[in-house]
């Protein structure tokens, strides 16, 4: 459905120092540096994959996606969206795919969301069945009953982020682009919008490439991911693959039912955060049965839970490492 060879977008960016003097000079004599957003990166996605793309902020993650949706020219390389070249933007491209970015509205401010939704049919040239159809599944699934006519600037950011993929998906794209699009919103929201974006998945067999920063978005709906750091590809392969290869470890959790002190807690592991009544230790992974069967002998222990490393550690590890990389090759 999507693939993409050596895909790099360069920008030429003026510099000048600060100060008066600096500015006046700067109007006749320019100094540019060149800024690899996107340097070299080449994947492929399959119809229907749930794919995260994630990387430090700067890493070029939305700059790929303005890409793929057609509203930035690549510098080189070749992109390809089920068959269409994005930059062309045939309305037969724009048809199949919808760019939702959590930082943007599309919704009219002083309009309910309602207005927008025809606004869209229009403009797609969605017939009314079809379209009645859609928003009437998008509403149930999305609970949107009672904020459709209510004017947008009276919603809540969560109500907003809701409305707004409701109205990317009007003309039922089949490949979604999604930037950051729980950014901002409390811990229930983000569970109802990943379990909305999950169902249009598996309903419409749906090809999704998401960024965030929030790493439960990225464990609950993408099996594999694609990591860009500087503008060049760090990883692509499943999340599972990332975490063996990353932090290999496990984390063992313990609580307990009487205080115990940090000497008798550290024979069974390294131990990473300790209070009194709770533990949690790193142990590698083949050392893990005899580290839980030792601590349940000899430790008062209430609770015992075994648990791949944080996600937010494997990923800080992964950019360390490929920084380390690129200045040793450098």
């Amino acid at each position: 459905m999507i693939t993409v060879r050596d895909l790099a977008k360069h920008y030429r960016v003026h510099e000048r120092a600060p100060g008066m003097a600096n500015a006046l000079r700067s109007l006749f004599h320019r100094k540019y540096k060149t800024v690899r957003a996107v340097d070299g990166v080449s994947f492929e996605i399959g119809a229907g994959e749930r794919v995260g793309f994630l990387g430090p902020n700067g890493a070029g993650k939305t700059t790929t996606l303005k890409v793929l949706s057609g509203l930035l020219h690549p510098t080189g390389g070749e992109v390809r969206v089920d068959g269409h070249i994005p930059q062309t933007r045939e309305r037969a491209f724009l048809e199949k795919i919808t760019l939702v970015m959590g930082q943007k509205q599309q919704l009219i401010w002083d309009l309910p969301p309602a207005e927008t939704f025809e606004l869209n049919r229009a403009i797609y040239g969605v017939s009314p069945a079809d379209f009645r159809e859609t928003i009437s599944e998008l509403t149930t699934l999305l609970e949107l009953e009672e904020l459709v006519k209510k004017p947008t600037r009276e919603l809540s950011l969560g109500e907003r982020m809701k409305c707004e993929l409701a109205a990317a998906l009007v003309h039922r794209p089949r490949v979604l682009f999604l930037d950051e699009p729980t950014i901002g919103l409390d811990v229930s929201m983000q569970v109802v919008i990943r379990d909305f974006i999950k169902r249009y998945n598996e309903r419409w067999n749906a090809t999704l490439i998401l960024t965030s920063h929030y790493m439960d978005d990225v464990a609950a709906l993408c099996p594999r991911v694609i990591v860009i750091d500087k503008g060049k590809l760090s990883f692509d392969g499943s999340l599972t693959d990332l975490v063996q290869r990353i932090r290999p470890e496990k984390r063992v959790v313990l609580r307990f039912d009487r205080a115990v002190s940090a000497s008798e807690v550290e024979m069974f592991g390294k131990v990473v955060e300790r209070t009194e009544l709770s533990a949690t230790l790193q142990v590698a992974q083949d050392a893990v049965r005899e580290a839980v069967s030792g601590a349940l002998a000899r430790l008062p222990v209430a609770d015992l839970t075994v648990e791949s490393p944080p996600l937010e550690e494997v990923m800080s590890e992964l950019f360390a490492r490929s920084r380390s990389e690129r200045e040793a090759s450098a």
